[in-house]
Protein backbone atom coordinates (compact mmCIF):
# COMPACT_ATOMS: atom_id res chain seq x y z
CA UNK A 1 0.00 0.00 0.00
CA UNK A 2 1.18 3.65 -0.50
CA UNK A 3 1.63 6.24 1.71
CA UNK A 4 -1.06 8.15 0.11
CA UNK A 5 -3.25 5.38 0.19
CA UNK A 6 -2.39 4.69 3.96
CA UNK A 7 -3.14 8.72 4.70
CA UNK A 8 -6.16 8.69 2.48
CA UNK A 9 -7.63 5.05 4.04
CA UNK A 10 -6.92 6.21 7.47
CA UNK A 11 -8.48 9.30 7.21
CA UNK A 12 -11.57 8.80 5.81
CA UNK A 13 -12.08 6.31 8.73
CA UNK A 14 -11.37 9.15 10.84
CA UNK A 15 -13.54 11.55 9.13
CA UNK A 16 -16.27 8.98 8.81
CA UNK A 17 -16.24 8.52 12.57
CA UNK A 18 -16.37 12.01 13.29
CA UNK A 19 -19.02 12.97 11.49
CA UNK A 20 -21.58 10.22 12.83
CA UNK A 21 -20.59 11.47 16.10
CA UNK A 22 -20.67 15.26 15.51
CA UNK A 23 -23.30 14.67 13.46
CA UNK A 24 -25.85 13.12 16.14
CA UNK A 25 -24.20 13.22 19.19
CA UNK A 26 -22.28 16.43 19.80
CA UNK A 27 -25.22 18.40 17.81
CA UNK A 28 -27.40 20.20 19.90
CA UNK A 29 -31.23 19.79 19.80
CA UNK A 30 -31.23 23.79 19.13
CA UNK A 31 -28.87 23.30 16.14
CA UNK A 32 -31.00 20.81 14.63
CA UNK A 33 -34.39 22.32 14.70
CA UNK A 34 -32.83 25.76 14.04
CA UNK A 35 -29.83 25.43 11.09
CA UNK A 36 -32.51 25.15 8.42
CA UNK A 37 -34.46 28.02 9.55
CA UNK A 38 -34.79 31.03 7.33
CA UNK A 39 -32.50 34.45 7.74
CA UNK A 40 -29.61 34.71 10.71
CA UNK A 41 -31.07 32.76 13.34
CA UNK A 42 -30.65 29.56 10.94
CA UNK A 43 -27.30 30.22 9.45
CA UNK A 44 -26.18 30.88 13.31
CA UNK A 45 -27.67 27.94 14.62
CA UNK A 46 -25.79 25.87 11.00
CA UNK A 47 -22.62 27.56 11.89
CA UNK A 48 -22.21 26.82 14.87
CA UNK A 49 -23.58 22.96 14.13
CA UNK A 50 -20.66 22.82 11.24
CA UNK A 51 -17.86 24.59 13.85
CA UNK A 52 -18.65 21.72 16.32
CA UNK A 53 -18.95 18.96 14.04
CA UNK A 54 -15.60 20.76 12.30
CA UNK A 55 -13.80 20.14 15.62
CA UNK A 56 -14.80 17.00 16.44
CA UNK A 57 -13.27 16.54 13.02
CA UNK A 58 -10.27 17.74 13.88
CA UNK A 59 -9.73 16.13 17.76
CA UNK A 60 -10.52 12.43 15.33
CA UNK A 61 -7.55 13.64 13.13
CA UNK A 62 -5.12 14.33 16.16
CA UNK A 63 -6.04 11.47 17.65
CA UNK A 64 -5.85 8.91 14.61
CA UNK A 65 -2.11 10.67 13.96
CA UNK A 66 -0.96 9.95 17.94
CA UNK A 67 -2.24 6.13 17.90
CA UNK A 68 -0.94 5.69 14.17
CA UNK A 69 2.11 7.37 14.35
CA UNK A 70 0.56 9.07 10.80
CA UNK A 71 1.75 12.37 9.54
CA UNK A 72 -0.69 14.55 7.72
CA UNK A 73 0.40 17.56 5.55
CA UNK A 74 -1.13 20.42 8.10
CA UNK A 75 -2.01 22.63 4.98
CA UNK A 76 -3.71 19.90 2.90
CA UNK A 77 -6.34 19.03 6.80
CA UNK A 78 -7.18 22.44 6.84
CA UNK A 79 -8.33 22.69 3.04
CA UNK A 80 -9.92 19.33 3.21
CA UNK A 81 -11.82 20.74 6.70
CA UNK A 82 -12.78 23.88 5.12
CA UNK A 83 -13.99 22.41 2.30
CA UNK A 84 -16.11 19.51 3.72
CA UNK A 85 -17.65 22.58 6.60
CA UNK A 86 -18.61 24.18 3.53
CA UNK A 87 -20.40 21.36 2.11
CA UNK A 88 -22.04 20.48 4.95
CA UNK A 89 -23.16 23.70 6.06
CA UNK A 90 -24.51 24.34 2.61
CA UNK A 91 -26.58 20.81 2.93
CA UNK A 92 -27.79 21.66 5.98
CA UNK A 93 -29.69 24.50 5.44
CA UNK A 94 -32.07 22.34 4.03
CA UNK A 95 -33.43 24.86 1.25
CA UNK A 96 -30.31 23.57 -0.65
CA UNK A 97 -30.31 19.91 -0.92
CA UNK A 98 -34.09 20.11 -1.28
CA UNK A 99 -33.54 22.03 -4.17
CA UNK A 100 -30.93 19.90 -5.50
CA UNK A 101 -32.76 17.17 -5.07
CA UNK A 102 -35.72 18.34 -7.22
CA UNK A 103 -33.50 19.03 -10.08
CA UNK A 104 -31.83 15.91 -10.25
CA UNK A 105 -34.91 14.18 -10.15
CA UNK A 106 -35.09 13.11 -6.21
CA UNK A 107 -37.62 15.21 -4.71
CA UNK A 108 -40.20 12.95 -4.51
CA UNK A 109 -37.48 10.70 -2.78
CA UNK A 110 -36.07 13.70 -0.26
CA UNK A 111 -39.84 13.98 1.03
CA UNK A 112 -40.53 10.40 1.47
CA UNK A 113 -41.32 9.86 5.65
CA UNK A 114 -41.83 13.89 6.19
CA UNK A 115 -44.00 14.42 8.91
CA UNK A 116 -47.75 14.35 8.11
CA UNK A 117 -50.01 17.88 9.88
CA UNK A 118 -51.79 15.30 12.70
CA UNK A 119 -49.49 12.51 13.06
CA UNK A 120 -46.66 11.63 15.69
CA UNK A 121 -44.42 11.14 12.52
CA UNK A 122 -41.01 10.51 13.61
CA UNK A 123 -38.76 12.05 10.26
CA UNK A 124 -35.32 11.66 11.68
CA UNK A 125 -35.88 7.76 11.70
CA UNK A 126 -35.66 7.20 8.19
CA UNK A 127 -36.78 10.23 5.73
CA UNK A 128 -35.67 10.48 2.24
CA UNK A 129 -34.37 13.91 3.06
CA UNK A 130 -31.90 12.17 5.71
CA UNK A 131 -30.73 9.67 3.69
CA UNK A 132 -29.86 12.36 0.79
CA UNK A 133 -28.58 14.31 3.58
CA UNK A 134 -25.87 11.62 4.85
CA UNK A 135 -25.26 10.44 1.29
CA UNK A 136 -24.08 13.93 0.28
CA UNK A 137 -22.07 14.48 3.89
CA UNK A 138 -20.48 11.22 3.24
CA UNK A 139 -19.06 12.08 -0.14
CA UNK A 140 -17.81 15.20 0.86
CA UNK A 141 -16.18 12.88 3.43
CA UNK A 142 -14.63 11.33 0.20
CA UNK A 143 -13.41 13.80 -1.56
CA UNK A 144 -11.94 15.44 1.87
CA UNK A 145 -9.68 12.48 2.18
CA UNK A 146 -8.23 12.22 -1.14
CA UNK A 147 -7.46 16.19 -0.68
CA UNK A 148 -5.34 15.05 2.33
CA UNK A 149 -3.99 12.24 0.38
CA UNK A 150 -3.11 14.37 -2.45
CA UNK A 151 -1.33 16.41 -0.10
CA UNK A 152 0.73 13.60 1.02
CA UNK A 153 1.79 11.76 -1.88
Amino acid sequence: MTAAATVFAATFAALYAAHSVGDHWIQTHHQACGKGAPGRAGQIACAKHVLTLTTTKAAALAAMQIVTGLHLPLTAVYVALAVDAISHYWADRRTTLAALADRVGKGDFYRMGAPRPGHDDAPHLGTGAYALDQSWHIAWLFISALIVAWGAS
